[in-house]
């Protein structure tokens, strides 16, 4: 399997109980942004890398 943090699965898990005992019980904004962090955040540091590789590269650090 795929490693997976444990923030993601506190996360997760708080969500799940949450809504088991009552589906207003979750702040679905907060859930939200959680799961749109989580998508946005392998892309992002992929671009950043790819910005810092390039950068070194020109500057012969690389």
């Amino acid at each position: 399997g795929a490693p997976i943090s444990t923030t993601h699965v506190i996360s997760s898990t708080i969500l799940g109980v949450g809504s088991s005992k009552r589906f207003s019980a979750v702040r679905w904004g907060v859930a939200k942004s959680m799961v749109v962090a989580w998508v946005l955040t392998l892309p992002a540091a992929a671009v950043l890398s790819a910005l810092f590789f390039f950068i070194l590269k020109i500057s012969g650090l690389a």
